[in-house]
């Protein structure tokens, strides 16, 4: 290290809250491992998040991005590294403008603070992952290959992953505040690690107070974006929606009916369905994401509407006309969902429902042209259907 840079993280470290300062000190980073090795690089990317210099800034951020949460993945030094970030969501610099370091970060601008938050977001949504498989089933992609308890075995991955859900209370300390605030980022951002944090089962008591701060929001604000925002972490924290249900905005009718349960749940799941026979129109409420919501909108509410429906009928013919229209490129969002919720109670052979069968005659309709049956291979493994065209065809 150069003089210069060793008088710059003096200069920063003397502007870091206590607590930042004293985490620092106080963790032996050597010890601990990121994507790419040892963490003792880390506190110099940390301090580096509130640089003078904004490219400085940006590439400490994308250094967390890479390396202490890389693709979602938890580390021993995610941690402590999400502890740092929390102490210094107020830091002054919190406000200067975050530019993407990226070529792929090309949303709004935003500040700092909101970029942190939303990296705090990841991390809860990461920690999270696992605990409360209903919830899983409806905020993921249904993934019948994927081992969800692998890191459980790997000492190194549940270490990490149970550090990562112990300071969960410390991080929603932190988040709350900005749940309120005045930078409509910052209070999408905070909104948007809110709903995972308190996901968490020691963290379930704090769940009316955040309901009762944003949901005053409902009446100040007049924007889809954070009025839906809004309905969706509600839902999911399991305040009453169904007021919501009639709301004279579409997309807040449906971000208040997503589970996974519901209580107005007929009302709930025909808003749903309602909204799957538009999805073009549906997919065009949010051109970019929701937070926590990933790809189109409309495979949220079709994951919502299978899990709040009590039977596969229900759904099955708004899961039909998807099938038989179905892009062979999101199998994974909606047909292979459909299917394993067709059969997830199994099927007997001689004894297929006409929705069941209705199903599979589409799949076998449509192979040609989107590669069906193949392509969903796994996924008719996971039903326990034959996995091939011959196979499927004996059925019916």
């Amino acid at each position: 290290m150069t003089d210069s840079e060793s008088a710059r993280l003096t200069r920063i470290l003397s502007g870091l809250p206590a607590a930042a300062r004293d985490l620092l000190t106080a963790t032996d980073w050597r010890s601990l491992r990121h994507a790419y090795g040892s963490g003792e690089d880390i506190p110099v990317s940390l301090c580096s998040l509130v640089d003078e210099d904004p490219e400085v800034r940006s590439a400490a951020l994308a250094a967390l991005d890479m390396g202490v949460l890389h693709q979602g993945t938890l580390y021993t030094v995610t941690a402590p590294a999400a502890l740092f970030v929390a102490a210094i969501l107020d830091h002054p610099v919190g406000s200067a403008e975050h530019e993407g370091h990226f070529p792929w970060d090309d949303g709004p601008a935003r500040s700092l603070r909101a970029a942190l938050l939303v990296w705090l977001g990841q991390v809860a949504d990461s920690a999270g992952y696992g605990e409360d498989p209903a919830r899983d089933r409806t905020d993921w992609q249904w993934e019948p290959w994927h081992d969800a308890t692998r890191r459980e075995h790997d000492p190194d991955m549940a270490a990490a992953l149970h550090a990562c859900r112990e300071i969960r209370p410390t991080l929603y300390e932190a988040v709350e505040p900005f749940l309120i605030s005045s930078d409509p980022h910052v209070r999408e951002a905070a909104l948007g690690a809110a709903v995972p944090l308190l996901f968490a089962p020691e963290l379930a008591d704090r769940a009316p107070r955040a309901a009762a701060l944003v949901r005053s929001r409902l009446l100040a604000e007049t924007g889809r974006r954070d009025r839906a925002s809004v309905a969706r972490a509600l839902c999911a924290w399991g305040d009453d929606t169904s007021d919501l249900l009639t709301d004279p905005d579409p997309a807040v009718r449906v971000c208040a009916a997503l589970g996974p349960t519901h209580t107005d749940r007929p009302r709930a799941l025909a808003v749903l369905l309602d909204a799957l026979r538009d999805p073009r129109t549906t997919d065009g409420w949010f051109p970019r994401p929701l937070p926590g919501l990933d790809g189109w909108f409309r495979f949220t509410v079709l994951r919502s509407a299978l899990n709040l429906a009590e039977t596969y009928e229900e759904v099955a013919s708004v899961a039909l006309t998807i099938v038989t229209a179905g892009d062979a490129s999101i199998v994974d969002f909606e047909r292979g969902p459909i299917l394993l919720r067709a059969f997830e109670d199994g099927y007997d052979p001689a004894r297929l429902t006409p929705a069941q069968r209705a199903l599979l005659r589409a799949f076998l309709d449509t192979d040609e042209a989107t590669g069906g049956i193949a392509r969903n291979m796994l996924w008719f493994r996971a039903a326990g259907l034959p996995e091939n065209r011959e196979g499927v065809a004996a059925l019916l």
